[in-house]
């Protein structure tokens, strides 16, 4: 876990050190720093052995609230996640969430009633250097399927409560100034264009064009879709995705639950408030695909870019696990997969080959991905698809699924050897409403799959008849 020492963390030793006057102990004398150095290496080992105590309630706005303890270190991790991903993007103007999200970032209007820390308006410029006074980060980001705020402070209460306190502008109150997103916007666009100079760029798309029909999860942003994007249409989305009721917060820290939820309600205290919880409109789901398609898209380029696969599953299939070892044994375990075995070690077609699953509040498209040398590329797709085909007609041997879980397993701690990895975990719990002893019963759930679930699941999924196949720079014929 790296340790970083920033202003705010040397404010923090000078505090300390004033308060044990007289004392020859300094917090970062070669002793103390050792110490807290192996404290930080023994939290992973502490997190993955002990149970993870995930407290659960919801404020009085309908905010719910998610928190694990953790007090090894001086710091507070946040994530606040809304249903205001790109899914709910117009099919006009693809990248909207993300570049709304991306804008908040450029400055904040004037706090409307003129209270609080932080009530004048600030450019860009001004917040950067507030948050790096304060040594804490800020980020606002958006995905398929939510809007994400984060939020990184020391504990330290004078420290913590400024933080807070220029977050919770930043969400509320962002600025949106025009002549900053037109000059974002050209950088986007050139960037774009350049992007789409790439055989990898290109197979994405129409990978996901394929895969996706005209569910939002195809959309992807071109020239044309930023260009239609406006300050106006980022103040408009803005406007009507905070929400507090609709608001999924996740913390992971050095606070008690009072201290959380006091800290919660200042987070959200500037948002827009209103009586009741109006539901969003419901977003289609994926449909399946009825036939296989094949696309070869001329490129010059010196590996031809292979992309196979079809929409997978929803994240809150009961099939979870029989599908994520299933996976882990097909093409996601790496070099110990039945698709590197086959493609690579026997054939040497290509040196990567993976697999993979994307499941999300609808069907996320599975992927099958490789490179290999254009000449090659009609038998590193047949190879493949047969490698899929087989497991999805026989499943794994007992000797592929012990070796599944047993990788898995022993691999659990790195999943959570950070308040950030935790985090991660804790707010995917809060937004698929999974059990609070999920983390806990994470090892448990993988070592009760057996043949017969991982058969049953993957052959419930995968359509090896139906699935599309897109090559980026394959050679004639």
């Amino acid at each position: 876990m790296p340790l970083i020492f920033s202003a705010a963390v040397l404010k923090t030793a000078r505090s300390l050190q004033s308060q044990t006057r007289g004392a020859s102990v300094s917090l970062f004398s070669g002793r103390c720093l050792g110490r807290c150095l192996l404290g930080f290496s023994l939290l992973a080992v502490g997190l993955a052995q002990a149970a993870l105590p995930v407290q659960h309630w919801t404020q009085a706005s309908g905010a719910k609230v998610y928190l694990v303890e953790s007090h090894a270190i001086p710091m507070v991790d946040v994530q606040i996640d809304l249903d205001a991903g790109s899914r709910r993007d117009p099919p006009l103007q693809a990248g909207l969430a993300s570049v709304m999200a991306g804008q908040i970032n450029n400055g904040t209007r004037a706090h409307p009633k003129g209270q609080g820390p932080y009530a004048e308006g600030m450019d860009e410029n001004r917040i950067g250097e507030a948050w790096a006074d304060l040594g804490a980060s800020f980020g606002s980001s958006a995905g398929a399927d939510r809007l994400s705020f984060s939020l990184r402070s020391l504990s330290a209460p004078d420290l913590l409560d400024q933080a807070v306190a220029l977050a919770a502008r930043q969400m509320a109150h962002p600025a949106f100034p025009q002549n900053l997103w037109v000059r974002d916007r050209e950088r986007m666009i050139a960037s774009l264009r350049e992007s789409l100079t790439k055989p990898g760029t290109l197979a994405q798309h129409r990978f996901a064009s394929a895969v996706y029909g005209s569910h939002p999860y195809g959309f992807r942003v071109t020239p044309e879709s930023l260009a239609r994007i406006e300050a106006p249409d980022l103040q408009k989305l803005h406007a009507q995705s905070l929400r507090t009721c609709r608001a999924s917060v996740s913390v992971v820290g050095a606070l008690t639950r009072a201290q959380t939820d006091a800290m919660v309600q200042r987070l959200l205290a500037l948002w827009p408030s209103e009586s009741g919880c109006k539901p969003l409109p419901p977003v289609a789901e994926v449909a399946p695909l009825t036939e296989s398609q094949s696309l070869s898209v001329p490129f010059d380029s010196a590996q031809a870019h292979v992309l196979i696969g079809q929409p997978g599953y929803k994240r809150n299939d009961p099939d979870f696990f029989p599908l994520l070892i299933g996976n882990h044994i097909l093409g996601g375990g790496g070099f110990v997969s039945r698709l590197t075995e086959q493609v690579r070690e026997k054939r040497g077609l290509s040196y990567s080959v993976y697999s993979y699953f994307s499941p999300g509040l609808h069907a996320g498209a599975f992927t099958v991905g490789l490179q290999t040398r254009p000449d090659q590329a009609a038998q590193a797709v047949a190879v493949a698809k047969e490698v899929v085909q087989n497991f999805v007609n026989d499943g794994p041997t007992e000797a592929e699924l012990q070796a599944a879980k047993s990788n898995l397993v022993g691999g659990f701690a790195l999943r959570i050897d950070s308040n950030r990895k935790l985090l991660d975990n804790v707010a995917n719990m809060a937004w698929n409403r999974l059990p609070l002893n999920y983390l806990d019963q994470w090892t448990a759930q993988v070592e009760k799959v057996s043949l017969a679930d991982v058969r049953r699941a993957m052959a419930k999924v995968l359509q090896p008849q139906r699935m599309v196949t897109v090559v980026v720079g394959a050679a004639p014929g």
